[in-house]
C-alpha cells in the first residue's frame, strides 16, 4: 500500500478530468493533453509553460487552471498554485481534486483552517475517498481536534493496517485526550510496515525501545544516499513527534527541523516544517 510519506498528485483526477472532456482536435485541447503527460512524467516547468498556454487558448476551460496550479506546487510556488485552483474551482466548484491540491498547498503555507474547509469540500464530492485522507487527519491534528483526528485515522487503519504512520498519529491525536499510557493501550495493530526504521518507530511509541534506538537503525548499514536521507527524515520527523507528545518541545523542534529541514522529503517534509515553525512560535511566547 502507499505510505503516508509518499508523493501524491491525484493522478485520477487528471485521468478523469481529460475523460469527461470533449475531445475538440484543437491546439487547447493539446496543450492540455500535453500538459497532463508532463506531469505525469513530473516535469513541472514543461506542464506550467503548456497548461498556461492552454489557458491563453480558452480561458474558461477549469483544467488549465489545475493542471498549472499542480505544476506550481511541484514548482513549491504555493501562491500561484492557490490563485489557480481557485480560478479553476470558480470555472467548475464540481471539480473534486481541485479542492484537494488547494488544501494541500494551503497546509504548507501554515493555513490549517483553510486546508481542512477545502479537504472536506473535497470529501462532500467524493466521499468514498475518506477513509484514505491522512492529509485531513493531520490538519485536524493541527487545528487541535484531536478527536476528529482520531476517528480519521482509526478510519485509515482499514487501509492502511501495515502503515506504522498511520497508526503514530492516531496515537498522537489520542495521547492528546487520554494521555500516553492510554494511547499505547489503544495504539491501532499493524502487520509490517517495511521501511526503515519504521518498526522501530512503532516500538518506540509503544514503549518497548528508546529513542537512540531509532537512529541507530536508520543509520545502519550500507544503502544508497539516498535511502539513507529518507531513512532519516523518517527518524528524525518521528523522533520529533515522540518528544512533542512527551512534552519535550526543545528535542522535538531539534529533530523536526532536521525532518523539515536538511533531511526533507515530500508532503511529510511540509508537515515537519509546519511543526518546527509552530514549536518556534510557541517558544517565543
Amino acid at each position: 500500500m502507499p505510505s503516508l510519506s509518499a508523493s501524491r498528485f491525484v493522478l485520477a483526477g487528471l485521468v478523469s478530468a481529460l475523460a469527461v472532456a470533449l475531445v475538440r482536435g484543437d491546439a487547447h485541447e493539446d496543450y492540455l493533453q500535453e500538459a497532463g503527460r508532463a506531469l505525469n512524467g513530473k516535469d513541472a516547468r514543461k506542464a506550467v509553460e503548456l497548461a498556461s498556454k492552454a489557458i491563453e487558448a480558452d480561458p474558461k476551460d477549469a483544467r488549465g487552471y489545475l493542471y498549472r496550479g499542480i505544476g506550481y506546487g511541484l514548482l513549491r510556488q504555493h501562491d500561484k498554485a492557490i490563485a489557480d485552483f481557485t480560478t479553476c474551482i470558480a470555472r467548475d466548484p464540481k471539480l473534486a481534486v481541485a479542492y484537494d491540491h488547494r488544501g494541500s498547498e494551503q497546509f504548507v503555507l501554515g493555513h490549517i483552517k483553510e486546508s481542512l474547509e477545502d479537504f472536506d469540500q473535497f470529501l462532500q464530492l467524493q466521499p468514498k475517498a475518506a477513509p484514505r485522507h491522512w492529509k485531513r487527519g493531520i490538519s485536524l491534528y493541527y487545528a487541535r481536534r484531536y478527536a476528529d483526528g482520531r476517528k480519521q485515522f482509526k478510519d485509515g487503519d482499514k487501509v492502511f493496517d501495515n502503515d506504522v504512520e498511520n497508526a503514530v498519529w492516531h496515537f498522537i491525536c489520542n495521547a492528546k485526550l487520554k494521555g500516553i499510557d492510554k494511547a499505547r493501550e489503544e495504539i491501532l495493530k499493524i502487520g509490517k510496515d517495511d521501511r526503515v526504521p519504521m518498526m522501530v518507530v512503532y516500538d518506540l511509541f509503544m514503549g518497548k525501545c528508546k529513542p537512540d534506538e531509532v537512529l541507530k537503525a536508520a543509520e545502519a548499514g550500507e544503502v544508497p544516499a539516498p535511502l539513507r536521507k529518507q531513512q532519516l527524515f523518517y527518524a528524525h520527523l518521528y523522533l520529533g513527534l515522540y518528544y512533542d507528545a512527551k512534552g519535550d518541545k526543545a528535542k522535538a523542534l531539534q529533530h523536526m527541523k532536521l525532518a523539515g529541514g536538511e533531511y526533507r522529503l515530500g508532503y511529510m517534509g511540509d508537515v515537519a516544517h509546519v511543526h518546527a515553525e509552530l514549536l518556534e512560535k510557541e517558544a517565543k511566547k
